[in-house]
């Protein structure tokens, strides 16, 4: 890691993503950008990955004071990359960043993917947090979606990963597959509780445009109903309450003291940088995005937009998708969608949204702006106030019709 120091103290929370887009084979079900590689592909991204990572440290470093929270290595499937080559990766993050002593650095890895060899060599680069995509210990249903492994191999994967050394691993989870059974959904739920995995991930599947599944009715007739995804909705709430993971946001399960960093600062506004094909960053109170096209990248790496003094915008590079700070009352009445986005993204979590911080950023006091809908939803017992009235969450029950609240918030 890199070497801390005392002005550490006086800099600001940064994360950072490093997105890897390669994977052996795409699911189903999958509608992220990735694709299948050869070796040279993933050599010759890796080395313009380095590129950027580099340039943009040096710039950053220049200009502001930072120092990273967390990293988060993702796709794709990072575990295609070599020990060596995630060395590589992590080598030039910490020369050109200031990484925090404790800080959290994750990879996403697919089971099937990961051997002795690598895992060691990924904890040597200061990989401290595994989060491995199981979605199902039954079989049929990892076949259905398309993954590469078996709930063996991925047994196997999970316990080289614990010899490694690795103690803070999460298991992504779906519910609601095709074909899956309040029964089989159960099973899975059992063996993964037996693993004691630090952190545990329950989506229940979206059918994506542009997927195969989308475009199957097949699958389609094979979904569970709304009925059978809310029991297992249901029942993922209960025995993981029951053997101690705390629900600290509406998917994510964790230990005690183990919710994913990355993710909370996602949702509670941190500044990121997203380095890599596609990868989006949120900096100085933009958010855009990385070229999409892989043969454009890989040409010539470009400084960041949020280098650019004049942020100026050059076709093909960057998508603009908010471009005004919210450090004003009047920057928040041009451009309300950052006061939603605050309510969406601070709800989210069940540690809930602060009265103060809302009024610090926006200048306004939060029941001037959304009294109202706060009171709609307090009188029905979807919204509630905690910590002597300075914060708002939601209910159990308002988890459970989240989207449906969140539409009410709109500007």
């Amino acid at each position: 890691m890199g070497a801390m120091c005392e002005i550490c103290e006086n800099r600001k929370d940064l994360e950072l993503y490093i997105h890897i887009p390669f994977c052996i084979k795409k699911c189903n079900y999958c509608d992220f950008l990735s694709f299948p590689s050869s070796a040279e592909d993933r050599e010759e991204y890796v080395r313009c990955l380095v590129k950027e990572i580099e340039q943009t440290g040096i710039v950053l470093n220049n200009k502001d004071t930072y120092q990273v929270r967390s990293v988060f290595i993702g796709g794709g499937t990072p575990s295609l990359l070599s020990g060596d080559q995630i060395k590589n990766i992590m080598q030039v993050v910490q020369k050109y960043f200031l990484i925090k002593e404790e800080a959290e650095i994750t990879m996403e890895a697919n089971p099937g993917t990961l051997t002795k060899k690598n895992l060691s060599a990924y904890k040597d680069a200061g990989i401290n947090r595994l989060s491995m995509g199981l979605q199902s210990a039954d079989n049929s249903c990892l076949y259905l979606l398309g993954r590469i492994h078996t709930w063996e191999e991925f047994l196997k994967n999970y316990e080289l990963a614990r010899k490694a050394g690795f103690e803070n691993i999460n298991i992504d989870l779906m519910s609601g597959l095709p074909g899956q059974t309040m029964s089989i959904y159960k099973k899975t739920l059992e063996k993964v509780m037996a693993l004691r995995p630090e952190h545990i991930s329950a989506y229940s599947l979206i059918l994506e445009e542009g997927t195969p599944f989308y475009e199957s009715e097949e699958i389609h007739k094979k979904i569970p109903n709304e009925e059978a995804d809310r029991e297992m909705y249901q029942f993922t709430k209960e025995i993981l309450a029951e053997n101690g993971y705390d629900r600290y946001e509406i998917s994510n399960y964790a230990l005690k003291g183990k919710e994913c960093i990355h993710n909370l600062g996602y949702w509670s506004g941190v500044p990121y940088i997203g380095f890599g094909l596609g990868a989006s960053s949120y900096f100085e109170g933009i958010r855009f995005s990385n070229e999409r096209n892989l043969e454009h990248y890989k040409k010539e790496p470009y400084v960041p937009f949020m280098m650019r003094e004049d942020y100026t915008v050059f076709p093909g590079e960057v998508s603009i998708e908010g471009t005004v700070r919210c450090s004003s009352a009047e920057a928040c009445e041009i451009l309300p969608d950052k006061i939603e986005e605050f309510m969406f993204l601070g709800l989210r979590k069940r540690a809930g949204i602060s009265k103060k911080e809302f009024r610090e950023c926006f200048h306004k006091n939060i029941m001037d702006v959304y009294g109202e809908v706060i009171s709609k939803y307090e009188k029905i017992d979807l919204l509630e106030w905690i910590k002597n009235g300075e914060m708002l969450r939601l209910t159990d029950a308002g988890i459970d019709v989240s989207d449906y609240i969140f539409c009410d918030f709109m500007l």
